[in-house]
């Protein structure tokens, strides 16, 4: 099957795996307008692809993904109509990712930000790399976590912890990940791919109905959970655009560096 996506995103086949890589490793993998809509459409396309059972993502390069594009949140900050459709598209993209048929692993090769987190968050299966860690700082720029952490953080650890790391912003290093339940293994950087991939291959290598609908099941409990409270997230996230303080950091950063940690 031919994926239609932006240069971004790569799908790659390995048999009945498709191993699908976050492709602007010069800028870390920073979400930018074209990789935030390429993810929205990669999980239906997974779906809709006949022979493929399970997917990998990882990301190219140093990192998995740093997070989103300064220059990309300034613009949506300038741009109502730009950001109606990129929060959209982020309340889609996890609902995508949440009846995505096809078990996700996670390889985790680097830093995994903001958007990136969520990924990992929303995943079924995750190996970070001893070097890894994950940090969702959307609070620290001065944005509400809509497509964040605490969607469903509270899902795999405790609330009191979902709650400390989405104030904080701190990074949860590859142990404590796996420690408090944000992952299920820690592997030598060299091998992060190699243990996803066979995982990948043994989901893969079994009663494919059986998997299919047993990921539903599990994930409808996580879906009923961000259903419930996305749409107050995604308002409020709009509504954090445009206050006083997230201006300030925007300004600031951009003086600094094109990329964030959303």
């Amino acid at each position: 099957m031919d994926y239609d996506l932006p240069a971004e995103i790569r799908v790659e086949a390995e048999g009945p795996v498709r191993v699908v890589r976050l492709a602007r490793p010069d800028q870390l993998n920073a979400i930018n307008e074209e990789l935030h809509l390429g993810l929205t459409q990669l999980f239906p396309q997974l779906s809709a692809d006949p022979d493929a059972r399970v997917a990998v993502i990882t990301g190219e390069g140093r990192a998995f993904s740093a997070g989103g594009d300064f220059e990309f949140l300034d613009r949506m900050a300038n741009d109502r109509e730009l950001r109606r459709r990129v929060i959209a598209e982020g309340r889609e993209l996890v609902l995508n990712m949440l009846r995505c048929r096809l078990p996700v692993v996670a390889a985790v090769n680097g830093a995994a930000v903001g958007l990136g987190c969520s990924i990992i968050a929303l995943s079924d299966v995750v190996y970070l790399a001893e070097s890894a860690y994950l940090s969702d700082p959307h609070v620290t720029v001065g944005l509400v976590a809509a497509d964040g952490g605490p969607l469903s953080w509270p899902l795999h650890t405790s609330l009191l912890l979902a709650k400390e790391y989405a104030f904080t912003g701190d990074r949860i290093s590859a142990a404590r990940a796996a420690e408090i339940g944000l992952a299920n293994h820690v592997v030598p950087d060299d091998e992060v791919m190699t243990a996803a991939l066979a995982t990948a291959h043994k989901i893969a290598a079994l009663p494919r109905q059986a998997v299919e609908a047993t990921k539903r099941v599990l994930n409808l409990h996580a879906e009923r959970a961000v259903l419930a409270t996305i749409d107050f997230a995604m308002a409020a996230e709009t509504e954090s655009f445009d206050t006083a303080e997230f201006r300030q950091n925007i300004n600031r950063f951009l003086a600094r560096s094109p990329v964030t940690g959303r």
